[in-house]
């Protein structure tokens, strides 16, 4: 089967690896110049590690990651609300916990798509998509037209064409933060224990440290902003590492330590959307996947492992012969669609949360947390990440 996919993000690479490898013509195109790595890095659970083991990467992943042990959480003065145990979770579900950067992940997957010949066409930038004659197609801004048996809208989940033909009314969700992401880098040691995620919480503010050894981590500060003052956060990156400096003072000393060791070109301003569940991901022979289908917060931990999980189930519902796409779509999406639904009410959850910006609601949520069993926490991450997966569990 012919498959065109629109977007080279981890959703359409990982899908174009899983597809070529069950028999299957694929072809993908990029609307970006050159690889994506919007974003500083992701922490890939054992549901993502075992796609990765699947499509062959995860040794190579694994060699440009951290190795995470624990996610501690604390208040913004440093008092301890609780860890969860990520080797519990690894050993139930038989595959690691790793953290990596976007750019490493991205770099591996398209290494081993160059290895299956297929090759990403970048600057291609899709303006319509559509079916006739029993094909699917695509159009892009240079005016020429590509066909395909099938095409996989796989652009993200800011714009995206094909959800546009998919769902007309279905848009992009601003979920009242910003985030502030960087890259720190030192010669000496950045962070006291390698292997431990921290993530502190705030009044309407929060700082996560995700590790990648001992003098290297990826970071995401957050902050509660109205829709209406969302623009005056695109400051100059010197400008918004004194803003961070100075937001972020009084918290834990690690936190100013990471924020000074994160060079320039690292930092990135993201006002954060996620998408309303939609009961339609295909319309014929199109079909969304990753974020353009099922877009979740950060606070979910999922987003790019739910891409990956994507890629995997779709190679098994799409077998390249006999079955004709609808089919297939609908496979996929009884698979998909229950899970990723309660992922981003998960992500949406904890983000109110998190990012509450009354100081009375914020003091009775860390002590609640501080209460809160956290190796029920674990059991319930394993329930809902193993789903629908070969796992141990």
């Amino acid at each position: 089967m012919q498959i065109a996919i629109l977007g080279a993000g981890v959703a359409g690479v990982s899908a174009a690896i899983a597809l070529v490898e069950h028999g299957h013509d694929v072809r993908i195109y990029e609307r970006r110049q050159q690889a994506s790595t919007l974003g500083a890095g992701v922490t890939l659970w054992p549901n993502a590690t075992f796609v990765l083991d699947e499509l062959g990467v995860l040794d190579p992943v694994r060699a440009v990651s951290g190795r995470p042990r624990s996610m501690q959480r604390f208040g913004a003065t440093g008092v301890p609300l609780g860890a969860v145990d990520i080797r519990a979770i690894d050993e139930q579900l038989g595959y690691p916990t790793l953290s990596v950067l976007r750019h490493d992940l991205q770099g591996v997957l398209l290494g081993r798509l160059d290895q299956l010949g297929v090759h990403v066409s970048y600057g291609r930038i899709a303006t319509e998509v559509g079916e006739r004659d029993g094909c699917a197609w695509a159009r892009f801004e240079t005016d020429d037209d590509i066909t395909a048996d099938i095409v996989l809208g796989a652009e993200g989940r800011m714009t995206s064409v094909a959800r546009r033909y998919v769902n007309p009314d279905a848009a992009a969700v601003y979920q009242g933060f910003v985030n502030w992401v960087g890259v720190a880098t030192s010669t000496e040691r950045l962070v006291e224990d390698p292997t431990a995620i921290l993530d502190y919480w705030g009044t309407g503010l929060r700082f996560g440290i995700v590790p990648l050894g001992p003098n290297r981590a990826y970071w995401a500060a957050g902050r509660a902003v109205p829709r209406d003052a969302v623009r005056s956060h695109g400051d100059s990156p010197d400008r918004l590492r004194g803003e961070l400096l100075a937001r972020f003072a009084e918290w834990p000393a690690i936190i100013s330590r990471v924020i000074q060791a994160s060079p320039e070109e690292s930092l990135r301003t993201i006002a954060v959307h996620d998408l309303d569940p939609m009961p339609r991901w295909h319309r014929g022979r199109v079909l969304l996947v990753g974020d353009a289908a099922h877009a979740s917060l950060p606070t979910s931990g999922q987003g790019a492992c739910q891409a990956l999980e994507d890629a995997w189930h779709l190679a098994r519902c799409m077998p390249a012969h006999g079955l004709e796409p609808a089919d297939g779509f609908a496979r996929f999406i009884d698979l998909r669609q229950t899970k990723t639904r309660a992922i981003t009410v998960v992500g949406r959850h904890l983000a109110s949360s998190i990012f509450h910006e009354d100081p009375d609601a914020c003091r009775t949520r860390d002590e609640r947390t501080r209460q809160f069993d956290h190796e029920a926490l674990g059991a319930a991450m394993v329930a809902q990440w193993g789903a629908g997966l070969p796992l141990r569990r």
